[in-house]
């Protein structure tokens, strides 16, 4: 039986991956008349006069909302809210495992952004942090953005921002096993859409000046006309030196290519016009644009992949449990820039120089202690750059 059909057995008897637990006992009068009524009044008129207080007398602190549109579903697209349920649960499902962070997956019918914004501003009270999930783009831009204006919690794209998180702290340690400094390399990616545009932004805040952006029409330069609103943005922070062409006159003289693209789009040839030890993080899934065999065959020092089944597995799942563990112990009002940049290196750093090497850039995501590590490095940047509430 292969993963999909084993995958599809168990969905079956599951009937679900999450289920709702209760906190409290109720088994007699005096539970029952502690855990609601007529004893419930009371945490609710404390609430009433002090906001904060939702925090402290219910489980907002540690609830995240995992939500979607369901426009951009894994590789499989635009399948409707409710058949991206599966998805969202196993979200909910890797969050409580992971870190202990309680989460709920909520599928909404709509891909008007102005419907989707003012669904979840009004369920917001409810909730500590908002994780966005597999929305396309440009609209998951739009989405995150007015969201971050109007909500005093955390919105975090994972998408964009998880990947972005992992893609940097394995850029970091593979720098170090290739002996080159990250601030003078120059990076290609391939794929401007929300996890392209996002890792470039990271890459850029870790100092990495030479960064060229590649989409479907080519290299993407400033000056140009783009249909994507995003792209102009990311056309004046990037390709300092205004190349022009597709992705094999990109890659030429490149120390590092990022994939989040479309398979089979990188060929030998390209690897091998790369400068000296060139590393290759090919992460379109299931196929990659690359495979890591001929990758390296062709002179690649370091290769990463989305995959489970290959070494250097680039996966979200490192990244953002223990962000949202270390923004919610500080009761953050935000995710921002500070927090991702101290969750990459503490990724990075929680491989040990002994154990660091080509095969092994990324600490193993099953390693129960990551959560903590990465958390107590973000809530430690939340207190720092003014954004938390309490401190730990």
């Amino acid at each position: 039986m292969d993963i999909m059909q084993s995958s599809l057995k168990k969905h079956y008897e599951w009937k679900g991956k999450i289920e709702v637990i209760s906190r409290c006992e109720v088994n007699d009068r005096e539970q029952l008349s502690n855990a609601y009524t007529p004893g419930v009044a009371q945490p609710c008129l404390e609430i009433e006069k002090n906001p904060d207080l939702s925090y402290d007398l219910t489980r907002r602190a540690n609830l995240v909302a995992v939500i979607t549109d369901g426009t951009a579903v894994l590789g499989l697209g635009d399948i409707g809210p409710r058949a991206s349920m599966p998805v969202m649960e196993g979200k909910c499902a890797l969050f409580k495992e992971f870190a202990g962070v309680d989460a709920f997956p909520i599928c909404v019918n709509s891909k008007d952004v102005d419907e989707i914004v003012r669904t979840i501003e009004l369920i917001s009270y409810s909730f500590g942090g908002i994780n966005l999930e597999d929305i396309s783009a440009p609209r998951c831009f739009e989405i995150e953005r007015r969201l971050k204006e109007k909500l005093d919690i955390p919105v975090f794209h994972d998408d964009q921002h998880g990947t972005a998180i992992v893609a940097s702290a394995a850029m970091l340690n593979a720098a170090k096993v290739c002996g080159k400094r990250i601030e003078d390399m120059t990076l290609v990616i391939n794929g401007a859409g929300a996890a392209g545009c996002a890792i470039a932004k990271q890459f850029l805040s870790l100092g990495i000046k030479d960064i060229i952006m590649v989409d479907i029409k080519g290299i993407i330069c400033d000056g140009d006309e783009f249909e994507n609103p995003s792209h102009y943005e990311m056309a004046k922070l990037t390709n300092k030196d205004h190349r022009r062409g597709g992705l094999t006159d990109a890659l030429k003289g490149a120390d590092a290519f990022i994939g989040v693209s479309k398979p089979n789009l990188v060929t030998q040839d390209m690897v091998r016009s790369m400068a000296d030890k060139p590393i290759i993080f090919a992460m379109a899934n299931p196929t990659p644009e690359i495979m890591p065999d001929l990758a390296k065959e062709a002179g690649a020092f370091v290769v990463g992949t989305g995959r489970s089944d290959f070494p250097n597995q680039i996966n979200n799942v490192i990244a953002f449990p223990g962000v949202f563990k270390g923004a919610l112990a500080v009761r953050a009002k935000d995710i921002n820039e500070e927090m991702k940049r101290a969750a990459a290196y503490a990724i990075a750093g929680a491989v040990s120089p002994d154990k660091l090497s080509a095969e092994y850039i990324l600490p193993d995501a099953f390693d129960k202690n990551i959560a903590n590590i990465i958390a107590e490095a973000v809530a430690d940047a939340a207190v720092k750059s003014g954004i938390a509430r309490i401190t730990k």
